[in-house]
């Protein structure tokens, strides 16, 4: 499966502070990536990067065959699906929901004058029926839980059929019920043959949805373990990325840890 990222001794310096160290990274198509780690350790500057939202300090990005310093990364990013609290947070309160997915098409936020065809809203409608949402369509998106703020994000970031989809912390602030409701979609959308390469950023071992066969651990801005999920995610690689002794136990594709 060709690689839709590749990242070559990629650094971030922010201020005199390397937010990201000589970061080496390639992600398939067929991938679906996890990252840990904790706060402060760079996982959302290296979301930021993939998403195209910042460039390198250092080193070489690349992006779905385009180079970041080579490419209108306004022509890159609608090929990317991305879902984060920054984004959400860019929604207007009373747009309503099937107008937060439907604007996907044109990378806004918020109706203006754009001229939709039917077709666009079909899919749209069709993707909130997808995430457990066609109930919602005329809802206001301010109106909505945070469970199904988060759902109604993720619908529209894969509203355009995206190459790449990214997601910043999808469960987090969410209560058991919403958590598991959140992560049981997200694990059927990851294990279907046609979704796309897809990156996770999250705190907790216990929000890796099934589904998801790799990942990666930063601390400090540097990688400390990548690759196959079940290599990665052990009890001694997490102590060693969150610096306290951790057990982590697997059991039927999910994941808890625990201080030891």
């Amino acid at each position: 499966m060709a690689s839709v990222l590749q990242l070559s001794d990629v650094s971030i310096v922010r201020d005199g502070n390397p937010i990201l160290k000589s970061v080496d990274w390639t992600v398939n198509g067929d991938e679906r990536w996890v990252i840990l780690g904790p706060n402060g350790a760079g996982k959302t500057t290296l979301l930021q990067v993939a998403a195209a939202m910042i460039h390198p300090s250092s080193g070489k990005a690349r992006i779905l065959d385009d180079t970041l310093g080579a490419v209108d990364v306004f022509e890159l990013r609608p090929r990317i699906g991305f879902a984060s609290t920054a984004m959400a947070r860019r929604i207007p309160q009373n747009e309503t929901v099937l107008d937060v997915v439907l604007t996907a098409a044109y990378s806004v936020t918020g109706r203006w004058n754009e001229t939709y065809e039917d077709i666009d809203t079909r899919r749209a409608q069709r993707v909130l029926a997808e995430w457990r949402l066609g109930d919602l369509a005329n809802r206001k998106f301010g109106d909505l839980s945070d469970g199904e703020q988060k759902r109604v994000q993720i619908a529209r970031s894969v509203m355009t059929d995206p190459e790449l989809l990214l997601l910043d912390e999808p469960a987090a602030s969410l209560d058991l019920g919403a958590r598991e409701e959140l992560l049981q979609l997200l694990g059927g959308y990851a294990s279907a043959p046609q979704a796309p390469a897809i990156i996770m950023v999250t705190h907790h071992v216990e929000e890796i949805p099934v589904g998801f066969n790799r990942a990666m651990l930063l601390s400090h801005g540097a990688i400390t373990a990548a690759g196959p999920i079940g290599e990665v995610i052990t009890s001694q690689n997490l102590s060693d990325a969150f610096g306290l002794p951790l057990e982590v136990e697997e059991i039927n594709g999910r994941y808890t840890a625990r201080a030891s």
